[in-house]
């Protein structure tokens, strides 16, 4: 068996690449010794998709739509939904590798804190570029359009988004680890109000006003505006240079208050 696959990190520092990419290793592996949670993780999307896809004709207008399918509009919201709990909740992965000790076997290596916290992102971020994959295949038949290219640049987008947002929960965990139901009530209580202010499942359009205002506060808004862009095969839309911005300002952040957080739990 491989140190990577014993779940083992290298003895010797590398490169920031290559330190990422022994962490997602590791943290793939481990994914795939567990074929149940990765099943689940694929056939939950499409059960949300089935449930929820009736009731876009009266959700949505048409004229909105530019006479493109309900999915248009929906189908990239459940992505970044998709996003937003996987990422959102890899804290708590973390927190149980603490309550084991294997958490610290990692600090003890060499690698790179960055690598650290961008390599176990990228772990969470994997699973929906098969996540996406299937449900748009799924969904081509009922109507949605693909566009090969704007589609790829959308979970690009979403991946950098990720990672910032992955960094953001395992600071939170390390900050928590002490109290585990800190991270959960933390989590939950700013998960669903950014879920709900970005107009991700319904358009904010149609509620009150100050929702709207609270709504451009959020940086997940310019997310699902640009991925809808970019799923309706336009690369033009003035919410992909604001998503864009919002992306890398996010990843930045997460990042530097991530490591920031482990350095001082290692202090």
């Amino acid at each position: 068996m491989t140190a990577v696959a014993a779940g083992a990190l290298p003895d010797r520092g590398g490169s920031l690449v290559s330190d990422i990419g022994a962490v997602f290793m590791r943290e793939m592996w481990l994914v795939l010794r567990d074929p149940f949670s990765l099943i689940f993780s694929l056939v939950q999307p499409l059960v949300f998709l089935a449930l929820f896809g009736p009731l876009l004709g009266g959700s949505v207008s048409p004229a909105a739509l530019g006479g493109q399918s309900p999915l248009q509009w929906f189908l990239p919201g459940v992505i970044v939904m998709i996003c937003l709990f996987g990422t959102g909740a890899s804290g708590s992965n973390l927190l149980f590798e603490i309550s084991l000790g294997s958490y610290e076997r990692v600090l003890a290596s060499p690698l790179r804190r960055p690598a650290i916290l961008v390599g176990r992102a990228l772990k969470e971020l994997a699973p929906l570029v098969v996540q996406a994959a299937l449900i748009v295949v799924v969904s081509i038949p009922f109507g949605f359009r693909l566009y090969p290219l704007p589609v790829l640049a959308g979970l690009l987008l979403l991946g950098v988004f990720g990672v910032g947002l992955g960094a953001f929960s395992y600071a939170l965990a390390i900050a928590s680890r002490k109290r585990e139901w800190m991270f959960w009530a933390v989590q939950q209580s700013l998960l669903f109000p950014l879920l709900i202010l970005s107009g991700m499942m319904l358009p904010l359009e149609n509620g009150p006003r100050w929702m709207q205002v609270l709504g451009a506060f959020n940086p997940l808004t310019y997310i699902v505006n640009a991925e809808r862009a970019l799923f309706s095969g336009s690369f033009t839309d003035p919410a992909i240079g604001w998503a864009v911005l919002a992306a890398i300002l996010t990843c930045a952040a997460g990042l530097w208050v991530g490591v920031k957080q482990v350095r001082r739990s290692t202090s």
